[in-house]
């Protein structure tokens, strides 16, 4: 009886709650986190980051022309081209 009662109430709250109070309610808490995360300084890459980076363009170029090219080998995906050219750059080869 009285969960009865209960879901009565709770159902009869929600209905006579306003909905856009809610939703204001609710937009206003989720909008303070996201400020506070952009008010933080961004740590410049470090040296190794970069590296990585100009690697992957590098890599990400030889992919494009080798595979127009049709010079990848059969069944090659992105990942296995990227981990054997990371390898051989890193190496200075």
């Amino acid at each position: 009886m009285s969960k009865a009662l209960f879901a009565a109430l709770l159902a009869a709250g929600l209905i006579a709650a306003p909905l856009p109070a809610l939703l204001q309610t609710a937009a206003a808490q989720t909008a303070q986190p996201a400020d506070q995360k952009q008010a933080k300084a961004k740590k410049p890459p470090t040296a190794a980051q970069l590296a990585e980076r100009e690697r992957i363009k590098k890599c990400g170029e030889e992919w494009k022309a080798a595979k127009a090219a049709g010079k990848v080998e059969k069944g090659m995906k992105w990942p296995q081209y990227w981990s054997a050219c990371n390898k051989r750059l890193k190496g200075g080869g």
